[in-house]
């Protein structure tokens, strides 16, 4: 089962991939940018397709040794996802083939790891198939031990209070304890009866609590779409939509009591709008972010807020060469740069790596041509020398120009 991004997010949508034309055409000019950035950008995994593993929307996470792990949403035994192993060498690991059954399947998500080597994520579908849960599921929150054992922790049931379809990752805290969003259910009047989405909490018996159903004509944000940030003991995240303008929040939540702060509605103007991407924080306290849309031009953001909640655009993208509408948030590294992608714009339209410098100065690292991966949805990361790790659901040497999807390695 393949999707397109328009799926991925059922109320605002990514917009479906650009048509692959005219590549001959540009062959000479893709020739000479593969050759310019040859030292800093490297795929080193091109997915196979079913029934090997398929289309990784979301990013890594690496362990000590410098293996990276994480989920694709279709491919597998099953073609329903799968989640995989990649060591330094670009050797990759099927580690688990989901099923479509109980144990869910089309993980949308990354994952989480703890000190183990235990990996926890969610999956979109599967789990509970009765009630409203009928036909596909209401996805699940799941962990894949070190000896490759997947189990369900919770499936969501769709029920009036519940969430349901959650495509973002989990959060995990010393207790054990995993928090994460759904974009629907929670409150059943709002959004047209399907609910504006939760943040849940499930601790290490598989207890599920609700922590916040969001409201939308409440002023508190819905649809979130991105992975929470767990720092100095509170959540951090955002809404896609919802809040006074109907164009997304930055939020705050007490993971004890579900205390739930608004800390910044985007009008969807030249401060930005509908931010899909996840979060990072400062040691000040400043949050930093992107925008799908909005800004100067359009196209999205690069946000800071601060700590009193005063929201900075640092940049706006201009649906150039410089990349358009960023899918997910920044990594930051110690002297201040912010590392992301676009999911459009750049040379081909098939998405950017940019650099942003502390003066807000953009730099585009690396413009995709299809054949090195296209249209990146996945927040990077950065390992100790600097070098940043990414995915691309589609582009890559197989599967013809639409491709599988890649990882990559980009050094700065």
């Amino acid at each position: 089962m393949t999707r397109s991004p328009v799926q991925r997010i059922g109320t605002s949508g990514l917009r479906p991939p650009a048509t692959f034309i005219a590549l001959a055409v540009l062959l000479a000019a893709l020739l000479a940018t593969q050759s310019a950035q040859a030292q800093t950008f490297t795929v080193m995994y091109n997915f196979l397709g079913f029934p090997n593993s398929q289309n990784p929307y979301a990013g890594l996470v690496r362990d000590n040794q410098g293996n990276l792990y994480g989920t694709t949403y279709a491919g597998g035994a099953g073609d329903v996802g799968t989640v995989f192993k990649l060591n330094a060498s670009g050797k990759e690991l099927l580690l688990h083939s989901f099923s479509g059954d109980q144990n869910g399947f089309n993980p949308d998500s990354g994952l989480t790891m703890d000190a183990a080597g235990t990996l926890y994520g969610t999956t979109e579908y599967g789990g509970n198939f009765t009630g409203a849960c009928n036909p596909h599921g209401c996805g699940t929150v799941f962990k894949l031990t070190k000896a490759g054992k997947q189990t369900s922790l919770y499936m969501f049931t769709g029920s009036a209070g519940d969430g349901f379809g959650p495509i973002t990752g989990v959060v995990l805290d010393q207790a054990g304890n995993l928090y994460g969003t759904t974009e629907f259910g929670g409150d059943p009047t709002c959004g047209a009866q399907q609910g504006c989405g939760t943040i849940f909490k499930v601790d290490a018996t598989g207890k599920e609590t609700i922590l916040h159903a969001f409201t939308a004509s409440g002023g508190d944000g819905a649809y979130p779409v991105a992975d929470l940030l767990l720092s100095g003991g509170q959540l951090y995240g955002t809404t896609s939509g919802g809040g006074t303008f109907a164009y997304g929040t930055v939020f705050k939540s007490n993971p004890e009591t579900g205390a739930q702060t608004v800390l910044y509605t985007f009008k969807g103007g030249a401060d930005g709008g509908s931010p899909y991407g996840s979060l990072i924080r400062d040691s000040a306290g400043n949050l930093y972010g992107t925008t799908y849309t909005g800004g100067a031009h359009a196209y999205g953001t690069v946000f800071k807020l601060t700590k009193a909640g005063k929201e900075k655009v640092l940049y706006s993208f201009k649906g150039g060469a410089d990349g358009a509408n960023p899918a997910a948030g920044v990594a930051r590294d110690k002297a201040g740069n912010l590392y992301g992608t676009t999911y459009q714009g750049g040379t081909f339209w098939d998405g950017t790596v940019f650099k942003l410098d502390t003066t807000g100065k953009e730099t585009v690292l690396h413009s995709f041509a299809s054949t090195d991966g296209a249209f990146p949805e996945s927040v990077l990361i950065q390992d100790k020398e600097g070098n940043l790790y990414g995915t691309t659901p589609y582009g890559g040497a197989t599967g013809g120009l639409a491709g599988d999807g890649v990882v990559f390695k980009l050094t700065p």
